[in-house]
């Protein structure tokens, strides 16, 4: 009985510390705390979605979820190295906006001299661990150290395959401005980043810098956490104003609503980055299925798509390439042009939309 209490007490113990790694960051706290707690999307102790959202249908087993995720199918990884075209990010030159993706939901944008870094998980892995969700082979090609100065680093929320604790700790004081989801900031001071370089939105919420660089939360249909607790920090997409040019920049959502209201509100756009993969049957609210996606790149009224949030992890149970193999048959069904860059591959706004069928690979 004793020898129990104390394997019992050894164990909570350890957990205690396991989840005091910094690496899982911290929630908000004072002011930040209760500014957010006065909303009217901030209810029951945590931020809700615009329609009523299940993280998981009601059908579901974590536990067999849980059981399943260790027991993946080969098909979830790319049978081999994924190509990439590993852009020199140093001296590209970018009258029009670039975008850079760097698989999942990381990208690069430069317009001008102006630079921005999208929820960069840079040569690491999406889990608070090192032995789970690698990235796959051929994909962790850029490095922080690949980057230019930053001017902004965009943070739509706080799940581990869009907040990289490694990769803010190296750009906390080389980043001129983090521009983040409502309550992300403070990860970001436990990390380092200084307060003064955080700007957090709310929904519809606007911040410009140099004139010439706009931002707009916009809604998203999803959820955050880094641990148990799950909704404390917001989840937003953002409408990006660049030098004249409107992109939206999605962050993870299932569909919804409030696509066609951000299109109403802030389109059309050139550009609409959003997501298509780690979908799931037990989760169908939370990420869109690949026709899904296309359909909100028409809600939104944008002239092309460009789908992100596949290539790079596992998080789902879904052959690595569906995604975009289902989402450019739904797009060529409803008409709705898309640009399916290689990683590292430039796009250029109005001007070179790539569209090799690159994922193509022999088994």
């Amino acid at each position: 009985m004793y020898l129990f209490l104390v394997i019992l007490t050894l164990g909570a113990v350890g957990v205690i510390a396991f989840f005091q790694r910094n690496t899982f960051g911290k929630n908000p706290t004072g002011r930040r705390k209760q500014r957010i707690i006065n909303l009217s999307h901030y209810k029951n102790g945590s931020f809700q979605n615009l329609e009523e959202t299940s993280v998981m249908r009601p059908e579901a087993s974590y536990i067999n979820m849980i059981v399943n995720s260790f027991n993946k199918p080969a098909s979830v990884k790319p049978p081999q190295i994924l190509p990439s075209d590993k852009t020199d990010l140093n001296t590209l030159k970018a009258e029009m906006p670039t975008i850079v993706w760097f698989g999942h939901s990381s990208y690069f944008i430069q317009s001008k001299n102006s630079t921005i870094l999208v929820d960069p998980v840079m040569r690491g892995n999406a889990s608070p661990v090192s032995f789970l969700v690698k990235p796959f082979k051929g994909t962790d090609i850029y490095s922080i150290e690949d980057l230019p100065a930053i001017d902004v680093v965009l943070l739509t929320h706080d799940h581990y395959d869009h907040l990289h604790y490694e990769s803010i700790k190296k750009l906390a004081h080389t980043a001129r401005q983090f521009c983040v989801s409502l309550g992300v900031g403070e990860h970001l001071e436990y990390w380092g980043v200084p307060p003064e370089k955080i700007t957090e939105l709310d929904w519809w919420e606007t911040k410009t810098y140099a004139g010439e660089i706009k931002f707009t939360a916009v809604p998203a249909r999803h959820f955050s956490g880094r641990s148990f607790k799950r909704g404390q920090t917001l989840w937003s997409g953002f409408a990006l104003n660049i030098h004249g040019h409107r992109l939206l920049l999605g962050g993870d959502s299932g569909y919804g609503d409030h696509f066609k209201k951000i299109g109403d509100k802030l389109g059309p756009f050139e550009v609409a980055i959003l997501e298509c993969g780690q979908y799931g049957k037990d989760w169908p609210l939370i990420h869109m299925l690949p026709e899904e996606t296309v359909q909100a790149a028409k809600d939104v009224n944008a002239k092309m798509l460009m789908p992100v949030h596949w290539a790079k992890f596992d998080l789902a149970f879904h052959d690595w390439d569906d995604p975009i193999k289902r989402v450019v048959i739904k797009a060529n069904e409803l008409g709705q042009p898309i640009t399916t860059p290689m990683i590292g591959e430039p796009v250029i706004v109005g001007s070179s939309y790539p569209n090799k069928t690159w994922w193509k690979l022999d088994a």
